[in-house]
């Protein structure tokens, strides 16, 4: 299990992950997760990447989150809010299309992201 972190830690790492998405930098992005990291969306599948929804290695979340930045120019997230826990950071936001969306994004003893799933609305 891992260690506990400070709320504020934990609400920064959130912040910097939007601003890293927003500068559309993906190897920003990737230096905030771990080697092993697992990512599991419902985006997965349809962007051709393994069936089961999830992507598992920093090289699959290069692959996945590069091709979905060259489908996606204007993305961009607007930070609604952000809510932790002990090990972990839940990025509350709105995508360019409007869309609100929960990323669950938990980490290791070094403050790494480790696990995330992105979470959307069911309609």
């Amino acid at each position: 299990m891992s260690s506990h972190h400070q709320p504020s830690t934990l609400a920064a790492l959130g912040r910097t992950w939007v601003e890293a998405w927003n500068a559309r930098d993906l190897e920003r992005v990737l230096t905030l997760y771990d080697e092993a990291a697992v990512m599991t969306s419902d985006r997965i599948p349809a962007m051709g990447f393994d069936a089961s929804g999830t992507v598992r290695g920093k090289e699959a979340l290069r692959a996945y989150w590069g091709k979905a930045l060259g489908l996606l120019p204007g993305l961009h997230f607007t930070l609604i809010d952000v809510f932790v826990s002990p090990d972990s950071v839940v990025v509350f936001y709105e995508n360019e299309r409007g869309k609100r969306i929960c990323e669950y994004l938990r980490v290791n003893e070094a403050g790494l992201i480790v696990q995330g799933s992105a979470n959307h609305l069911p309609h």
